[in-house]
């Protein structure tokens, strides 16, 4: 049973970073209002493909919640009803929740997809919250972070609703990447604490305390400089809506927090470079470091080529998920620098431990 709840969450974590792709892709390609309601799309489960759709039809069974687009403005169906021959606006709410009133296949489709996707992440989510709360006499421990993922997932959901009801409110974009993060960090404590115990005794490396400073420092300031990236990228949307795509002009002035988030990138080299020579000096042979070293290079050089070459397809997304998979990597490593509650472990202490 632990073994199919450790299974469980790995498939889990696997979707989360699934949802930050779809997430960094509909932030992109400016398709956070692609779906102007939510739940659902337009009012359809399934969303429309052509413009005639979300347009008057005389004789028509519409369903509460269904859009229409009339005048370049959109309008709800107050209830469910069947339409006269001509348009009767009595029938009908205009749209008073934001101002985007403009209907873009593509962008629908996007954001559509990625409602899909979080839906879906879902099912393994909840499966895992049922074995969990099987296990819960020997592992409390584990249904409680099930719980908390369940309710993260929740108002993760919840707070996509109000993000589109708010036309797209930076700071609750910022809060919903966030959240995500806290997710990801659940997670990954559910998959560490549910690992099958080795029958053999098992040398665990008892890593000395300016490692862990060090990696506390890291990840703390990973995540500082995903908040200062969310905003940065505010900064970039409200430049695609003063000179569009022209991506030349899009950082020619760019604001303070572009210019802190740069700065504490060379910060950040030179934290996690630190950790990379702890590991090797003390001889701690930790691989964890080398694919966080990996990362963050990959993590700079995509931020390297937005700058200097004007946003080159895809970099925007990958930079975003690279940051998540190094705020992973971080946190799995801080979950390893304590020492497991385990019966069998043959402990290892570091010949320069401090």
């Amino acid at each position: 049973m632990l073994k199919r709840f450790n299974k469980l969450a790995k498939i889990s974590l696997i979707c989360i970073y699934f949802i930050i792709i779809a997430g960094a892709v509909v932030r992109m390609t400016g398709s956070g209002m692609g779906c102007p309601d939510w739940p659902k799309c337009f009012g359809y489960y399934i969303p429309p493909t052509e413009i005639s759709e979300i347009q008057f039809q005389p004789k028509h069974q519409y369903k509460s919640g269904h859009v229409i687009q009339y005048e370049d403005v959109f309008y709800y169906a107050k209830e469910n009803f069947t339409s006269a021959l001509k348009l009767d606006l009595n029938n009908w709410k205009i749209n008073t929740q934001h101002s985007y009133n403009s209907f873009d296949v593509s962008h629908t489709w996007i954001e559509y997809i990625n409602r899909l996707l979080t839906a879906f992440a879902g099912i393994p989510i909840l499966i895992l919250l049922i074995i969990s709360l099987r296990l819960r006499k020997p592992n409390r421990h584990l249904t409680i972070t099930s719980i908390l993922v369940i309710l993260g997932m929740g108002f993760e959901a919840w707070l996509g609703k109000t993000v589109v009801d708010s036309n797209l409110s930076p700071y609750k974009i910022t809060i919903h990447m966030m959240g995500s993060f806290i997710i990801i960090a659940l997670l990954l404590y559910a998959i560490y604490h549910s690992q099958p115990k080795n029958l053999k005794p098992q040398k665990v490396i008892i890593f000395p305390q300016v490692f862990k400073y060090v990696l506390i420092s890291a990840i703390s300031l990973t995540f500082i400089q995903v908040f200062l990236g969310t905003q940065v990228r505010q900064f970039i949307d409200e430049q695609v809506l003063n000179f569009g795509y022209k991506k030349q002009l899009w950082l020619e002035n760019p604001n303070l927090q572009f210019y802190i988030h740069r700065t504490l990138s060379i910060l950040v080299i030179l934290i996690n470079s630190s950790l990379y020579i702890i590991n090797k000096k003390l001889k701690l042979n930790e691989p964890l470091i080398n694919y966080i070293m990996l990362v963050l290079g990959l993590e700079v050089l995509t931020g390297i080529l937005m700058y200097y070459l004007n946003f080159p397809f895809a970099t925007q997304p990958l930079h975003l998920v690279l940051s998540a998979l190094l705020f992973g990597l971080q946190f799995y490593l801080i979950l390893k620098t304590t020492i497991p509650k385990r019966q069998n472990i043959k402990l290892v202490s570091s010949s320069k431990t401090s």
